[in-house]
This record gives structure tokens, C-alpha cells and sequence, in this order.
């Protein structure tokens, strides 16, 4: 005999909810009065939504020291769910040395953390992960964002806010510009809500000699010829030598692994003829071409010419021509000085007729997954291999 839902225990009843979207439990306490009390239920509740979604990747327990609704919990992971994967610096003039061409936002134990990506120079594969921006929330229920200048922020130590302003971690506003898009710009009112709460609690008499001292200065600017733009003038010096951190925005790359109908696509790293490793970002065309640029060079707002570019992405699929198989067993790969060579069974080949320097060339596809490619300008085969793993993690990574 099938029961109700009210006549089911309330323990059991609150499971069940669990299992139910935000919006449907919204709808669901919508229904009586009793079931309204119910869905208020934060830690029968809310808790267990969030721990079914994301307790396998972060602590949830420790988000705002453990103080804050777990409804409010919920709101905040769903936006910044959004953050985690890769993102590449926006095209701009002259980007600071500070800003990353490529960030990676994992989950931490109550934090994301985007951490830089850069190429080492190991004469390895590997790539080297520094902290680059924290974000977390407050016992107040408040976003908290900061950045680490220097990188030397390690990612399990809290941020002690009495240290902050003398160290290299610099208060921040992530504002989302879609779920694409977000800009990272300096919050200078954090420091000014930490000094307001400082100065409540000191004497009168100071915060009345404060008010003289501004007065005075008000007056003295009235009655000086010019002071009004001369107090402008120094204010705006100010603020730019307080100013740590340049308004910076960055795009999700969603594409970031290869896929069987794009097999190129996606974030790649090889070793250029000056023996330095550099990362690549591949992309599909509307019109069916593929093209690869540097990731560095895609932080800058001039254009840049890619490192290589093909209007047609249809695989020639072995066995090729006798001299097709020349050009190919010619060539010198660009590997590691002290890597092993690994001889790559080829299974497919793309002519590059590309109207852009180097010139002609061809993209060699392997059976592995990975990819080489090379011009016929010269004699080399430079071979990429994976920034990514395949359930979105980075590879061959030298933490700090």
C-alpha cells in the first residue's frame, strides 16, 4: 500500500528533498505551510545538497569557517562552478609581467584557487603551477577574492587579513561577464572597511580633531586660487601609486582537450626551435579551418600571426605517397635533450596551405591522440603533447 509524503518519517521526508533541484524545493514548500518549515531545514537540507554536489571535490564543512547558511553555501558554489577549468588572458596592449597568459581554477578545501601555468625550462614537458587568485567566503557570508602577485601564497595556509596590505596578496573583485567572461579588478575599499572598523573604536577627541583637519583643508582649497584642481591632481597621484593591480579580463577556453570529429583541438605544449617550451591553443574555425596560436600571444591586443593555420581539416589517411614518407622520415623531431624518442605511428596527415609565414607545412596526426607538425622550410617536426588530462586536470605538473 503506498504511503504519502506526510505520513512518511520526517527524517525520510527530508532525504527524499534532498535529492531535489533548488528550484523544486522552492516549488515543493510552496505546497503547505508544514512543508514550507521543512524546506527551511538548512543542515537536514542544504547540507546535503551541497555535499552530494560537491563534496567530493572540496570540504564544505569549511567554507566560511563552518558559520554560514548552507543555502547561501549553495548560491555561492554554483557561481563559482563556473570558474573551474582553463582561462587565458584578454588581448591587451602592454600586460603586466603579473598577468598570466593562462590560469586554472581547481577547488580547494574551502577556497578555488587559480593557480598560473607556465612553461618551464627543465628541458621537460612539465609545466609549473603557481598561485595566482584565491577566492573564498567570509564567516560574514561575503565573497572573498585576493591575489598573489608573486606567486608565493601557498594554497592550504589561510590569509591573515592584519598581514594582508604589507604583503604581496592584493584584495580583488571577480565580476562575471557571463560565463564566459569575468574581470578581475583591485577592490581598494577593502582596506578602507578594515580601517573603519579600526577607528570606531578609538577616542572622540581623535575623530574630532579629524573633522578640524578636514574642515581646514576644505576651507584652504576654497580660498587658494587653483587648490581644487590641485587637490585633484593630488588625490589622483595617490590613488595610482596605491594601485597594485590593473583591471584584467580573461576567457574560458572550453575547449580545451581534443575530441574524435576535432582531434587538434585544445590546449597543447611543444618545444619550439629554440629549444623553450611553449603551450598552444588549437582551435576549429566556422568554415572548417584549424588554427594554432601561442597562448602568450593571445594575451595581446595586436594581431599576431599563428603558428600555424590550414583551411581544410579532412585527414589524409595512410598509407601516403613515396614522397610524402621522404618528407617525413627526413626530419629531425624537437624533443627533450634527455627525453626519450618514441617512434610515432602516423595516422593521418593535413596539408597546411597556409597564405600566412612559416608557409607550407604538414600537421602529422598519431595513434596516440597526440600530434606533430612541421614546414617544409625546414627539417624539424615539433611534437605536442597534452596540457590536460583527460578528466580536466593538468599533466606533468612542477608544483612551486
Amino acid at each position: 500500500m503506498a504511503l504519502a509524503l506526510c505520513d512518511i518519517p520526517e527524517d525520510l521526508q527530508l532525504r527524499i528533498l534532498s535529492f531535489l533541484s533548488p528550484t523544486e524545493i522552492c516549488s515543493f514548500a510552496c505546497t503547505s505551510k508544514r512543508f514550507a518549515s521543512l524546506c527551511r531545514e538548512d543542515r537536514k537540507i542544504w547540507h546535503v545538497v551541497c555535499d552530494r554536489r560537491w563534496g567530493k571535490k572540496t570540504q564544505i564543512r569549511k567554507w566560511g569557517n563552518g558559520r554560514i547558511a548552507y543555502k547561501l553555501l549553495y548560491r555561492t558554489l554554483k557561481r563559482l562552478e563556473n570558474l573551474i577549468g582553463f582561462w587565458r588572458l584578454c588581448g591587451r596592449a602592454n600586460p603586466a609581467d603579473s598577468s598570466p597568459p593562462l590560469v586554472f581554477f581547481e577547488w580547494g578545501s574551502s577556497f578555488v584557487l587559480g593557480s598560473r601555468v607556465l612553461a618551464t625550462n627543465d628541458d621537460t614537458y612539465r609545466v609549473r603551477k603557481t598561485p595566482f587568485l584565491v577566492m573564498g567566503i567570509s564567516p560574514e557570508g561575503r565573497t572573498e577574492s585576493f591575489l598573489d602577485l608573486d606567486g608565493n601564497h601557498r594554497s592550504g595556509v589561510s590569509v591573515d587579513l592584519s598581514d594582508l596590505e604589507r604583503s604581496s596578496l592584493v584584495p580583488v573583485d571577480v565580476n562575471f561577464m557571463g560565463n564566459g567572461h569575468i574581470m578581475v579588478e583591485e577592490n581598494p575599499c577593502f582596506f578602507r572597511e578594515e580601517q573603519k572598523k579600526g577607528s570606531s573604536s578609538g577616542d572622540d577627541d581623535e575623530g574630532g580633531e579629524d573633522v578640524v583637519s578636514e574642515m581646514y583643508t576644505q576651507l584652504a582649497n576654497r580660498t587658494s586660487p587653483g587648490g581644487d584642481r590641485r587637490r585633484k591632481r593630488k588625490k589622483e597621484k595617490e590613488r595610482q601609486a596605491r594601485i597594485k593591480w590593473e583591471p584584467e579580463h580573461f576567457i574560458k577556453v572550453s575547449d580545451f582537450s581534443p575530441t574524435l570529429a576535432k582531434p587538434l583541438q585544445g590546449l597543447w605544449k611543444g618545444f619550439c626551435e629554440g629549444r623553450n617550451l611553449e603551450l598552444y591553443l588549437v582551435k576549429y574555425d566556422e568554415v572548417g579551418g584549424v588554427i594554432c596560436k601561442k597562448v602568450e600571444d593571445l594575451s595581446l591586443s595586436r594581431q599576431t600571426s599563428p603558428v600555424f593555420w590550414t583551411p581544410n581539416h579532412a585527414f589524409i589517411r595512410s598509407p601516403f605517397s613515396v614522397e610524402e614518407e621522404m618528407i617525413l622520415d627526413s626530419r629531425i623531431r624537437i624533443t627533450p635533450l634527455h627525453g626519450e624518442v618514441h617512434e610515432q605511428v602516423i595516422s593521418g596527415m593535413l596539408y597546411m596551405n597556409s597564405s600566412y609565414d612559416p608557409g607550407e607545412g604538414r600537421v602529422w596526426l598519431y595513434e596516440n591522440g597526440t600530434f606533430g607538425f612541421g614546414f617544409l622550410r625546414d627539417q624539424f617536426i615539433t611534437d605536442l603533447k597534452r596540457v590536460a588530462l583527460e578528466d580536466g586536470c593538468l599533466a606533468d605538473v612542477l608544483d612551486a
